[in-house]
């Protein structure tokens, strides 16, 4: 069973609208294959996808993955359910045995051999008493309204962007938050960035200054024939509490007020935009930090900038780190391995987690937050479950030989 607490499956692509999986794949990338790849590609198949500006890497239409997602499920065989909070669990010892859930039909409670935490907040490890980190509020990632816009004059646009090309080196030469640590080789390739459009917009007086429009800068994504410009990646906040209700009503009625102003300075600044109009928000905002489990094993900074390499690998990960000050790009190659263990808690046995909420440093999960890592440590989850039961003994027994032999027949590459 998926239980999923909106009403349609894909994660931040379809809930945030976050539609760049592998954006990073520039010339010189090895990628791990699995789910994510396959997730890709049969978007693609139907006819789910526009292609990224800068690179051979695709835009998941947000809208339409929510579809694909539910033929991914149906494939399967999967047993959904939408509309659903998990708020307890059931322990047998030191062991999870099922969840407790609410919805409409209210509180229910679901029976499970393994259960895997893929909330990004450790939600269910919580619960379940596993021990957790929470970062500092002053060195939380930022979160982010991300939103779409119709009527833009695409030809117009992308004639700007050619005559006043952005590079990673835009990103790295602005002040505070987005002051970016490179390896230099990142720096010239083209980027999506808009940052000195929204600064002409406050000298001309076009928006208002505040502490989110003084921050205004990020990416745009996909742009399709009909003039929808998608993933508009501009609108951000800080030290909000991903984990508090109240901090995060807050957020999304502000990031959705800032937006307009954004919206405005789009109008005022870049060509091709004069007309644009909001399409739509997110239908949540984007969380990039919160609480992670305590692991068996903590990724490092120093393994996934040095290539570390593990016996209970799970699959590969580009070297990619693109949070905190640091953006470092797979341009040369390099990869790390993904342990197990960073996804087992010592806490709680027949409990995995995959996702942003695996054991880490910062640095860490700088590169295990990305979309595409998630869907790494989630194969590698669901396939350590599945030989679990087949071998019949808990998670932190399962035999690593056996889980990498079931992702080798899946096509994963663990090494």
């Amino acid at each position: 069973m998926l239980i999923e607490r909106y009403g349609c499956f894909g994660g931040c692509i379809t809930t945030v609208g976050m539609e760049t999986l592998g954006w990073y794949r520039y010339e010189g990338v090895v990628e791990g294959e699995g789910i994510g790849l396959e997730m890709e590609r049969l978007a693609a198949r139907m006819g789910g996808t526009t292609k990224w500006p800068f690179n051979s890497s695709e835009c998941l239409d947000a809208e339409y993955f929510k579809v694909v997602a539910d033929e991914l499920l149906r494939a399967a065989k999967v047993r959904p359910l939408l509309h659903t909070y998990v708020v307890d669990v059931i322990k047998e010892g030191r062991a999870i045995a099922g969840v407790v859930i609410e919805n409409k039909s209210g509180r229910q409670a679901v029976r499970a051999k393994r259960v895997i935490d893929c909330t990004g907040d450790a939600d269910v490890a919580y619960l379940a008493g596993a021990r957790c980190s929470v970062p500092e509020r002053r060195d939380m990632l930022g979160v982010t309204s991300v939103f779409s816009c119709s009527g833009v004059n695409k030809e117009r646009f992308l004639e700007y962007t050619e005559s006043h090309p952005a590079t990673y080196k835009t990103w790295s030469r602005r002040g505070g938050e987005w002051c970016q640590q490179t390896a230099e080789k990142e720096e010239h390739l083209r980027s999506p960035f808009l940052q000195q459009e929204f600064e002409r917009a406050l000298e001309d007086g076009a928006i208002p200054s505040n502490p989110i429009t003084r921050d205004m800068c990020g990416t745009w994504s996909a742009l399709s024939e009909a003039g929808e410009a998608t993933n508009l990646n501009l609108v951000h906040q800080v030290g909000v509490d991903g984990c508090n209700a109240f901090e995060l009503t807050h957020a999304e009625m502000e990031g959705r007020a800032q937006t307009l102003h954004a919206l405005a300075a789009l109008r005022h600044s870049v060509p091709g935009f004069e007309k644009s109009k909001l399409r739509n928000f997110g239908m949540t905002l984007g969380v990039r930090d919160t609480r992670k489990v305590v692991g068996k094993y903590e990724l490092s900074s120093d393994d996934v900038r040095n290539q570390a390499r593990f016996e209970d690998s799970i699959g590969i990960f580009p070297e990619f780190i693109d949070g905190y000050n640091i953006l470092i790009l797979p341009t040369t190659g390099r990869y790390f391995q993904v342990p197990l263990r960073c996804m087992q808690s010592p806490d709680v046995d027949n409990l995995l987690v995959a996702g942003r909420c695996v054991a880490g440093d910062k640095v860490s999960h700088a590169a295990m937050r990305n979309m595409m890592a998630c869907t790494v440590t989630g194969q590698g989850a669901g396939v350590a479950a599945a030989v679990s039961i087949a071998e019949g003994v808990g998670t932190d027994r399962v035999s690593i030989r056996g889980v990498q032999a079931a992702l080798g027949r899946q096509g994963v590459r663990i090494e």
